[in-house]
C-alpha cells in the first residue's frame, strides 16, 4: 500500500471518529446553515472599505521655483568674440574645408529630427533656433558666398542674428534672460562646428581653426555651464520639485473593491456609497487593529472563534497552522500601524518588533498567497496595505484583561470578521463566479499548448477574494477546497462546461510561485498540498466533491458513449481527460476498481443495444418491404451503409480505440457485422430463387457488385474480428454469376472477332501520308480490337479479386478456352483473305488464262527460243503484309497475355487441388496433328512432263479439312504443311492430290486414305506414313495425336500454336511467290548453261592448226561468271524485299528472309542430292565442277541474307539461324560427295552404331524399360518406306506438342532442345541420300530400310510396355505428363 493510501485510509478512519462524535455534523451543519445575503455583502463591503483605509495615501508632485538671481553675461560681445577669425584674411588654416557645409547641414537636420547623440541639443529652443538658421543658410545667394569664402565668422555672424530673433520673441523689456540664451545657443553651434570637423577628421588638417573653435566656446560658456543641466532649463531660472499627499475622498470612484463588492451583490454604486458613508464611523483602522487582537487571544486561549486542534487530525498540521497564523497576525497589525501611524501611539509598547531575518525562522500561512494563485498582477503590486517583509516579534503583544474577558463571550462579534468565515467567503465566492461567467466583457484567456481558453475568475473578483481570506482568516487549502465545492455545484447544475471544471482543477495544483526562495513560501506550498495538514472538513468536502465530481462525469460518459454511433457525437476526451487527470490521479478518490468495471458492463451492454438500433434502422431503410421489391442493390446498399458506419467509427476511435475498457467499434462490428452477413446471405438466396421462379435470372453485373461489396465487408470483419469465422461462403453463392458471364462472353467471342475483322481495312496506322510508320504502327485495328476483348475479359474477372484460388483458376482455364478460340477465329478469318489475296492472278497470267492451247505452246516455243528469264516481282498487297503483322502483333501479346494470367500458377493451383481428377480425367476429344511432308514420283499431268501438285484432305462425309499451297512444276513435291484435326472417335482422312491449271479443271493426281484412330495412339508418339497414291508416287504423313484436356497451359499452346503455324502458313504463301524463281536461278538447267560455253570461230580455226589432235578441253567459269549467273535472282529479292520492307516490321521481315533461306537451302539441297528412300534414284551425281559452283552459289546467298554493311554490322538473318543444321548438312557433302560407295557404306555403319551407342547409355541412365536386345542390336536411323511406312511405327522425331507450345519461352526453349539434339546425334541421312544416286548399293539400302523396321517395332514394343505399367497405375485414357 502507497503511503499516500495509508495517510487517506489513517484520515478517513479520524474522520468516522469525528462523525460519531458528532462533531463534523455539527461543523457541516453550521457551514450550511442559511446566510443572508446582507450580511454577507454588509462583511464583504466591510473588508472592501477597510482595503481602501489602509492603501497608501497617493502623492502629488508640486514645483516650487527658485529665487531670482542677476543674470551675468560675457564682458565681450560677438564682434570681439569673431574678431579672432576675421584678423586672419589669407590663412587658409582657419577656413573650413570643401564640402564641410554640406556635412554642417545634415548635421543641423539630425538636431531637429532629434537624432544628435549629444544631449545637450535635446531641447525646444534649441531647435528653434537651429531651425531658423537652417532655412537662412539654404538659401541659394548666401550658401553659394559662404561655399566660396569658407569663412568661419559668416557662419558666426548669420546663427547669432537668427538666434537673437527667435529668442527675444514673446519677452518683456525687462526681461533679459534671453540675451544669456544666446550667448549659449552660439556656443551650441561653435559646438556641433567642432564635432563636425572631428568626425571627418578635418581637425588634423586644420589644428589652428579647431584650437580658435574651442577657445571660442569656452568664452561663451560662462563657468563652464551646460545648458543640459537642470538648474540651467527655464532661462537658467531653475527651481525644486516637492511630494504631498492627496487627501481621501472618500468617494466610491475611488475604491475599486467596493465598486467590486456592489457589482456582484447587484447593488448600486449610490447605494453602496451610502452604505459606505453611513458606517463610516464604525468601520475604522481602530476596529480592524481591535479584531486582530481579538483574534489573538481567541487563538491564544483556543477558543472556537478560530480553528482548534479538534479541527485537524495531526496535531503537526494544527501545529503549523497555528505558527503561520501568529506570523501573519504580525504583518496584518503591521499594515495598519504603518497605514496609521498614530495608532502606535495609543498601543504604546505593545508594538510588534522586527527582528533580523535568520536561516530557518519566519512563516507564512498562505493567506496572501490567494492573490498570486488568482491574479499574478495583484500580488506584485507594489501600493499593497499590510505586506512586510520582515519578520515579526509578537511576544510584546500583550493584550489587556479587558480583551480577554470580551474574548471568553460567545455572542462578542467582530467587526470585519463574519462569524462563519469559511461560508460567508463561499457565499460571495459563488456570487462572484456566477457573476464573472455572466459577465460578456470578460475574455476568457489565451490558449496554451498545456491548457485551453478558459473563463473563470476576473481579475477584480480575485483581488476581492484574496483580501476576504485574508481578513477573514480562512486558510490557503480551504479557499481552494471550497472553489471546487462551487464548481462542483455549479457543473452539476450545468452552469459552466467541462473546460471551465477542468482550469479549476488545473488552477488548484498550480504550484506557488518561489522564485524568490522564501522558505516561508516552501513552508505554505508544503501544507497546501500535504493533505494530512489540512482540516478535517477540508479534508472530507475534497472527498464528496470528488466522489459528485465523480458520479456527474461517469452520467456524462455514459451519455457521451450512447451517442457515439450518431452523426455528430459528443466527444468523450475531455470527459476522460477530466477522470484521469483530476479524479483518478487523486488518492483521496474513494472509488473501487469494481465500481468501474460494473460501469463499463453498463455501458458495453448499452452499445450493443444501440448497435442493433443502429443495424434495425439501416435494414428498414435500405430493404423494402416486399420480396417482390427486393435486388442485389439494396444489399449492396445495406453493405455500404454498415462498411461506412464501421470506417466511421473507426475513424473516430483510430487514436483512442479503448476508453474506460469499452472499444465502441469492436462492439459495433461483433453486433451489426454477422447480422448483416446472416440476412445477406438469407436475402440473396431468397432473391435468387424469386428470380429463378420467375424466369428472370438476376443480371450478372448486379452479383458482380454485390461480391465486391461482400468482400470488403469480410475484410472489415476479419480485421476487427480475427477470431471469428466468416459465416459463409461468398466465393460458393455467387460462383454461378462469373460462369453466366464467362458463357456469354464465350458466346460472343466469335462474333466480335468477326465485326472487328470486317470493319477492318487491314492498312498501316500513321497520321500522315508521307510519314515512316514504326514497327508499332504496322498492324491493324482488328488485331488491337481482338485484345482489347481479351483483356477486358481477363480484367473482368481479376477485378473481382476472387478470393478462392481454386475457383478463379477455374475461372481462367475458361476464358483461356474463350480466348483459345477466338483467336482460331480470328487466324481462320485472316488467313482465308490473305489466300485470297495471295493467289490473285497477276496481270500475265490473266492472259495465259485467255489463251487456247495453240496460243500457249506457241507461246512457250517463243519463251524457249527467246531464252526469257527476267520474272517480274510479285505486287504484295499491303494489306496482306499488315494481316501478316498482326499476327506477329497477336504472338507478342498472347505471350504477354499469359504472364499476366499467371498461367502456370493456375495449373498448379489445379493441379493441387484435383491430382487424381487430372490423372483419371476422361478424354471426350483428340487433337490429330497431321504434317503433310512430301510425296514422290508423282504423275505428271502437263503437257511439259511436270505437274503443279497440292493436297487436299478431306473427311469421310466429303467434308474438306485442309488444303496445300502449290508446288509448281514438280513430280517430287515438299509441302512440309501442319494442320490439326479433332475427333471424338476413329476417323477415316482421304488425302487427294490435284494439279493446278490456270485454265479449265484441276488434274486429279492420286489418292490415298489413312485411319485416324485413338486407340493407336495411346503412346502419344508421332508416326510417319508413307501411303502409296491409287495412280503412281506415294505421299509422306507424319502423325501425332494429342488428348484435349481441359487445362489453362492446353488452351494457351493451342493458341500459340495456331498463331504461328498462320504465320508459317502465310510466310510460306509469301516466299511460294518467290520460289519458283529460286528454283529456276539454282537448277541444273542454269549449271549447264554456265558450263557449256558456245565454240567461237577463232577457236575452231587454232584446232585445225595444231601440229597434233587435241581434245578440246573447256575451261571452266569464272568467278565473275558465277556471280554474274545469280545477279538476276540478287536483283529478284531486292525488287520483292523493297515492298515488303514498306509495310513489314522489322521482326516479320526478318522471319520472311529466314524462310526464304530455308528455301534456298532446300533447293541447293535438291540440286545435289535426291531426297531420302529406300529405292535407287535416277538423278544424277553431281560433277566436281559443278559442285564447285553449286558452293560457291549457297557462298553468295549466305551473304546476300546476312546483309553485312561497310562498318560490319549485319542488318539481315542473324548468323545463327543462316547456320542451321540444314546448313550443315548440305556444306558436309562435300566430304562425303566424291567419296567411293564403300567408304560410304562403312561410314554410314559406322555412324549408325555409334548413334545406338548413346541411345543405349541414356536409357540406361534415365532407368528407362527397354525393348528386348535382340530388337535393339540393328543401328538407327530414319524410315523411309516399305512395311515400316505402311505400318506407321513411331517416328524418332520429336513431336511439337500443344504443351510445348504453351508461351514464346516453352517455344524458344524447345526450338533450342531440338538443335542441340541434332548436333549431338550424328546422323547418316546425307550418306544414304548420296548411295540413292549410286546404283552399286540399292542391296544396302534395302537392308537399311529393314533395320529401320526392326528398330521401329523395338521403340513400339518399349513404348508398350511402358504405356501399360502406367495405365496398372493409372487407368488408360489418361493425359501423359509430357
Amino acid at each position: 500500500m502507497s503511503p499516500a493510501e495509508i495517510r487517506s485510509r489513517g484520515t478517513n478512519d479520524r474522520i468516522n471518529n469525528l462523525q460519531q462524535e458528532g462533531r463534523l455534523q455539527r461543523e457541516n451543519s453550521r457551514s450550511k446553515s442559511v446566510l443572508s445575503k446582507h450580511d454577507v455583502y454588509s462583511y464583504a463591503l466591510r473588508v472592501a472599505f477597510l482595503s481602501y483605509l489602509l492603501e497608501p495615501r497617493a502623492k502629488r508632485k508640486e514645483h516650487v521655483a527658485a529665487q531670482k538671481r542677476q543674470v551675468q553675461r560675457p564682458a565681450t560681445s560677438i564682434n570681439d568674440l569673431v574678431k579672432d577669425f576675421s584678423l586672419i584674411r589669407d590663412s587658409r588654416s582657419t577656413k573650413f574645408p570643401h564640402g564641410f557645409m554640406s556635412e554642417l547641414e545634415k548635421r543641423i537636420t539630425l538636431v531637429l529630427y532629434g537624432k544628435e547623440k549629444m544631449k545637450e541639443y535635446d531641447d525646444s529652443s534649441v531647435k528653434r533656433t537651429f531651425a531658423a538658421f537652417l532655412n537662412e543658410f539654404k538659401k541659394p545667394d548666401y550658401r553659394k558666398s559662404v561655399e566660396k569664402d569658407r569663412r568661419v565668422e559668416d557662419l558666426l555672424l548669420i546663427f547669432f542674428s537668427n538666434a537673437t530673433k527667435v529668442l527675444q520673441q514673446g519677452k518683456t523689456p525687462e526681461d533679459d534672460s534671453w540675451k544669456f540664451m544666446v550667448d549659449r545657443h552660439v556656443a551650441l553651434f561653435v559646438r556641433l562646428i567642432s564635432a563636425t570637423l572631428k568626425d571627418h577628421d578635418w581637425s588634423r588638417e586644420r589644428p589652428e581653426l579647431a584650437t580658435r573653435l574651442q577657445t571660442l566656446e569656452a568664452k561663451l560658456l560662462v563657468h563652464d555651464q551646460d545648458l543640459s543641466a537642470e538648474t540651467q532649463r527655464n532661462g537658467g531660472a531653475g527651481g525644486t520639485t516637492i511630494e504631498v499627499e492627496v487627501p481621501r475622498t472618500y468617494e466610491i470612484k475611488d475604491m475599486p473593491l467596493v465598486q467590486t463588492v456592489a457589482k456582484i451583490f447587484g447593488m448600486s454604486n449610490g447605494q453602496a456609497q451610502g452604505d459606505v458613508m453611513d458606517n463610516k464611523p464604525n468601520w475604522t483602522e481602530e476596529a480592524a487593529l481591535q479584531d486582530l487582537k481579538m483574534y489573538q487571544t481567541n487563538l491564544s486561549l483556543n477558543t472556537r472563534r478560530t480553528l482548534t486542534h479538534n479541527d485537524f487530525d495531526l496535531d503537526e498540521g494544527y501545529e503549523s497552522w497555528k505558527k503561520a497564523e501568529v506570523h501573519d497576525l504580525a504583518q496584518l497589525v503591521m499594515s495598519i500601524l504603518q497605514s496609521s501611524p498614530e495608532l502606535a501611539k495609543t498601543s504604546g509598547n505593545f508594538l510588534p518588533q522586527f527582528q533580523p531575518a535568520t536561516n530557518g525562522s519566519g512563516s507564512d500561512s498562505g493567506y496572501s498567497d490567494m492573490s498570486r494563485k488568482m491574479s499574478e498582477q495583484s500580488q506584485s503590486d507594489p501600493g499593497s496595505p499590510y505586506i512586510v517583509d520582515q519578520p515579526v516579534d509578537m511576544s510584546f503583544l500583550n493584550l489587556d484583561e479587558k480583551v480577554e474577558e470580551e474574548a471568553q463571550k460567545d455572542d462578542r462579534s467582530y467587526t470585519f470578521i463574519p462569524p462563519d468565515p469559511r461560508a460567508f467567503y463561499r457565499y460571495v465566492l459563488n456570487l462572484a463566479l456566477s457573476n464573472d461567467l455572466r459577465d460578456q466583457e470578460l475574455q476568457p484567456t489565451e490558449a496554451t499548448e498545456e491548457t485551453p481558453s478558459i473563463k473563470l475568475l476576473s481579475k477584480q473578483s480575485t483581488e476581492l477574494l484574496n483580501e476576504l481570506a485574508i481578513r477573514w482568516r480562512v486558510p490557503q487549502f480551504s479557499r481552494l477546497i471550497l472553489l471546487l465545492d462551487v464548481i462542483r455545484e455549479k457543473y452539476i447544475n450545468q452552469e459552466i462546461s467541462l473546460d471551465t471544471v477542468d482550469a479549476a482543477f488545473e488552477f488548484v495544483k498550480k504550484p506557488v510561485d518561489n522564485r524568490k526562495g522564501n522558505k516561508s513560501n516552501q513552508i505554505v506550498q508544503s501544507s497546501l498540498f500535504d493533505r494530512s495538514k489540512w482540516t478535517i472538513a477540508d479534508y472530507a468536502l475534497n472527498q464528496q466533491v470528488l466522489s459528485s465530481l465523480h458520479d456527474a462525469f461517469l452520467r456524462e460518459l455514459f451519455e457521451n458513449f450512447i451517442q457515439c454511433y450518431e452523426s455528430k457525437p459528443p466527444s468523450i476526451g475531455p470527459v476522460m481527460y477530466v477522470l484521469e487527470h483530476h479524479i483518478y490521479d487523486d488518492p483521496l478518490f474513494a472509488k473501487t476498481p469494481e465500481d468501474l468495471d460494473e460501469f463499463a458492463d453498463r455501458v458495453r451492454e448499452a452499445l450493443r443495444q444501440k448497435a442493433r438500433d443502429m443495424y434495425s434502422m439501416m435494414l428498414s431503410k435500405e430493404l423494402p418491404g416486399q420480396l417482390e421489391q427486393w435486388e442485389f442493390f439494396h444489399v449492396i446498399q445495406l453493405g455500404k451503409s454498415v462498411i461506412k458506419l464501421a470506417e466511421k467509427i473507426q475513424k473516430r476511435w483510430r487514436k483512442n480505440p479503448e476508453a474506460m475498457g469499452v472499444n465502441p467499434f469492436t462492439i459495433l462490428v461483433e453486433e451489426i457485422f454477422p447480422s448483416y452477413v446472416a440476412d445477406s446471405r438469407d436475402i440473396v438466396k431468397r432473391i435468387m430463387e424469386f428470380a429463378e421462379k420467375k424466369g428472370e435470372p438476376v443480371p450478372v453485373q448486379d452479383g458482380f457488385d454485390l461480391y465486391k461489396e461482400l468482400v470488403s465487408i469480410r475484410r472489415v470483419y476479419s480485421d476487427a474480428l480475427p477470431g471469428v469465422p466468416f459465416t459463409f461462403q461468398i466465393e460458393d453463392l455467387l460462383s454461378d454469376f462469373v460462369w453466366r458471364w464467362i458463357k456469354l462472353t464465350d458466346t460472343n467471342m466469335a462474333g466480335w472477332v468477326e465485326n472487328a475483322t470486317k470493319a477492318d481495312s487491314f492498312t498501316v496506322r500513321v497520321e500522315g501520308e508521307n510519314q515512316v510508320p514504326n514497327d508499332d504502327e504496322r498492324h491493324s485495328v482488328s488485331v488491337v480490337d481482338v485484345f482489347r476483348s481479351f483483356n477486358e475479359s481477363i480484367e473482368q474477372i481479376v477485378s473481382l479479386e476472387w478470393d478462392d484460388d481454386y475457383q478463379y483458376a477455374k475461372f481462367m482455364t475458361a476464358i483461356s478456352k474463350t480466348i483459345s478460340a477466338g483467336l482460331g477465329r480470328y487466324c481462320e478469318l485472316v488467313e482465308q483473305q490473305f489466300t485470297k489475296e495471295m493467289d490473285r492472278l497477276t496481270p500475265q497470267q490473266e492472259a495465259e488464262v485467255r489463251q487456247t492451247r495453240q496460243e500457249k505452246l506457241l507461246q512457250l516455243a517463243k519463251d524457249a527460243w527467246s531464252q526469257k528469264e527476267k520474272i517480274e516481282p510479285f505486287q504484295f498487297l499491303p494489306e496482306s503484309l499488315v494481316k501478316l503483322n498482326n499476327i506477329e502483333y497477336a504472338i507478342l501479346q498472347l505471350d504477354k497475355l499469359e504472364h499476366e494470367v499467371n498461367v502456370d500458377a493456375c495449373a498448379e493451383v489445379l493441379q493441387t487441388r484435383e491430382p487424381q481428377l487430372r490423372l483419371h480425367q476422361k478424354i471426350d476429344k483428340y487433337v490429330f496433328t497431321i504434317k503433310i511432308i512430301e510425296a514422290e514420283d508423282l504423275k505428271a499431268c502437263d503437257i511439259n512432263g511436270l505437274s503443279d501438285p497440292y493436297v487436299v484432305l478431306g473427311d469421310e462425309y466429303q467434308k474438306r479439312l485442309a488444303k496445300t499451297r502449290i508446288q509448281y512444276a514438280n513430280l517430287n513435291p515438299r509441302w512440309d504443311e501442319t494442320v490439326d484435326i479433332v475427333t471424338q472417335g476413329p476417323l477415316n482422312i482421304i488425302a487427294t492430290i490435284w494439279d493446278w491449271d490456270a485454265m479449265g479443271d484441276h488434274d486429279c493426281v492420286g489418292r490415298t486414305s489413312l485411319k485416324l484412330d485413338p486407340s493407336h495412339f495411346r503412346d502419344y508418339l508421332p508416326r510417319e506414313y508413307w501411303l502409296d497414291l491409287d495412280t503412281q508416287g506415294r505421299l509422306l504423313l507424319r502423325v501425332s495425336m494429342e488428348g484435349e484436356r481441359d487445362d489453362i497451359q492446353f488452351y494457351f499452346g493451342k493458341a500459340f500454336r495456331t498463331l504461328k503455324r498462320a504465320e508459317r502458313d502465310m510466310t510460306r504463301k509469301i516466299t511460294d511467290k518467290l520460289s519458283a524463281y529460286i528454283n529456276h536461278c539454282l537448277s541444273k538447267r542454269a549449271l549447264k548453261s554456265l558450263l557449256n560455253k558456245p565454240f567461237t570461230v577463232s577457236a575452231v580455226t587454232g584446232y585445225f592448226q595444231r601440229s597434233r589432235v587435241q581434245s578440246i578441253q573447256q575451261q571452266g567459269p569464272t568467278q565473275a561468271e558465277v556471280t554474274n549467273m545469280l545477279k538476276p535472282l540478287f536483283t529478284y529479292f531486292d525488287d520483292n524485299f523493297a515492298i515488303m520492307k514498306q509495310t513489314l516490321t522489322e521482326s516479320a521481315m526478318v522471319t520472311v528472309m529466314t524462310r526464304l533461306w530455308k528455301e534456298v537451302l532446300a533447293t541447293i539441297e535438291s540440286l545435289v542430292v535426291p531426297p531420302l528412300s529406300d529405292k535407287p534414284s535416277s538423278q544424277r551425281q553431281l560433277t566436281q565442277q559443278e559442285l564447285d559452283i553449286v558452293f560457291k552459289w549457297l557462298e553468295m546467298l549466305f551473304d546476300f541474307f546476312h546483309a553485312v554493311d561497310e562498318d560490319g554490322t549485319a542488318n539481315g538473318v542473324p548468323l545463327d539461324i543462316l547456320k542451321s543444321p540444314k546448313y550443315h548438312e548440305i556444306v558436309s557433302m562435300n566430304y562425303f560427295y566424291f567419296l567411293p560407295t564403300d567408304d560410304l557404306i562403312r561410314e554410314s555403319e559406322r555412324i549408325a552404331a555409334v548413334s545406338l551407342q548413346k541411345r543405349q547409355q541414356a536409357a540406361a541412365q534415365s532407368n528407362r524399360l527397354s525393348a528386348p536386345a535382340s530388337l535393339l542390336s540393328t543401328p538407327s536411323g530414319h524410315a523411309f518406306g516399305g512395311g515400316a511406312g505402311l505400318m506407321g511405327l513411331p517416328s524418332t522425331k520429336r513431336s511439337k506438342s500443344i504443351m510445348l507450345s504453351r508461351n514464346l519461352g516453352t517455344m524458344r526453349k524447345a526450338k533450342e532442345e531440338k538443335r542441340r539434339e541434332m548436333q549431338a546425334e550424328p546422323s547418316d541421312d546425307i550418306i544414304l541420300r548420296i548411295l540413292r544416286m549410286r546404283p552399286e548399293a540399292e542391296r544396302y539400302l534395302r537392308d537399311r530400310s529393314r533395320q529401320k523396321e526392326r528398330l521401329a517395332a523395338a521403340a513400339a514394343a518399349e513404348m508398350i510396355v511402358r504405356q501399360s505399367l502406367l495405365a496398372g497405375a493409372g487407368g488408360r485414357g489418361r493425359i501423359p505428363g509430357r
